[in-house]
């Protein structure tokens, strides 16, 4: 898509969802969501999505796939100061 001038967004909380679970709630694993964003920044992404919530087991949607508020800054101080490494 970049080559043909469309601006790539990574959505990394939905990836990494794991839907149809057997209890009709989907779940996740936000332990990746970490590597997911850095992964997007090192093949040149132009934006990242998150979904982020202070206490992700009481968001109203997507809890098991959330990323804790607390554990967003030092991912982005990481994308941001560590770029030209990745």
């Amino acid at each position: 898509m970049k080559k043909i001038g469309v601006p790539v967004v990574v959505d990394c909380t939905h990836s990494v969802q794991r839907p149809n679970q057997l209890s009709g709630i989907t779940g996740g694993d936000p332990e990746l969501i970490e590597t997911i964003c850095l992964a997007a920044v090192a093949t040149g992404a132009d934006g990242l999505f998150l979904e982020v919530h202070p206490n992700p087991s009481q968001a109203k949607s997507d809890a098991a796939s959330m990323l804790q508020l607390d554990e967003l800054y030092p991912i982005l101080k990481k994308m941001c100061c560590n770029k030209k490494a990745l």
